[in-house]
């Protein structure tokens, strides 16, 4: 028997006020894949990161995660989501967030070190999060996504306004939690970022214009770089 799949989503349509936001998109996501979301800003990443969280409407079409019906309750506990702006108390310490959010999501507080280890932030669990960095802090909401362990991790731009050595410390923590056995959706406008990436989706408009790997959207397109891959796809597409 093949195992479950992470993500199966078959013609989803998203129309919100009148406009058709996501078209007819599908997909599917096996165990253990770090998948990024690419595509510039009103792409529709975060309304399909959104309806795979079972938080936006979906119009027509579905989506199951982890074998589920996207929403349903059961799927609570087995996916976490990092939201591009860190949901995270400031005046609270590292340590108090996790150990708050731990306690909102009946997880064992045993938890809190474990994500601590994972996400290197053991030693500044004292600190306040208002006196942390950016990356720091993005490392927190990483930490708060990663409680109980969820099979399934979808983050909304993670790695935003962080400078390159963050943003490779950050990556580096998604290759390990992948190398667990956690499945990783990523979403990013950062056409570079692919590379680090198993496997691409890139959106345009609503459309899923690629799926595949980093390696074969160089290879269809014959560019050297990503943002230049991105760009002749763009051009070729019907």
């Amino acid at each position: 028997m093949s195992p479950t799949l992470a993500l199966e989503v078959s013609q989803l349509r998203v129309v919100r006020q009148h406009n058709e936001i996501l078209k007819s998109l599908s997909f599917e996501v096996a165990p253990g894949e770090l998948v990024g979301l690419l595509g510039p800003s009103g792409s529709g990443k975060s309304t399909l990161m959104r309806s795979l969280l079972g938080v936006q409407a979906i119009t027509s079409g579905s989506a199951l995660a982890l074998g589920e019906e996207v929403g349903a309750p059961a799927l609570r506990r087995r996916m976490g989501y990092m939201a591009q702006s860190p949901a995270i108390y400031t005046d609270l310490s590292v340590s108090e967030n996790l150990t708050y959010f731990a306690g909102v999501l009946g997880v064992d507080r045993s938890q809190v070190e474990h994500v601590l280890e994972v996400v290197n932030l053991r030693a500044l669990a004292s600190r306040l999060v208002a006196s942390l960095s950016g990356g720091e802090r993005s490392r927190v909401s990483l930490g708060v996504a990663m409680l109980g362990a969820p099979p399934l991790l979808i983050l909304d731009e993670p790695t935003v306004g962080l400078d390159p050595v963050l943003r490779q410390d950050i990556w580096n923590t998604f290759a390990q939690l992948v190398e667990g056995g956690t499945t990783v959706l990523v979403s990013s406008h950062v056409m570079d970022e692919a590379a680090r990436c198993g496997r691409l989706l890139l959106l345009r408009e609503g459309h899923l214009l690629f799926d595949d790997t980093p390696a074969q959207l160089l290879s269809l397109t014959r560019a050297h770089a990503y943002d230049d891959a991105f760009v002749r796809l763009i051009t070729s597409a019907p």
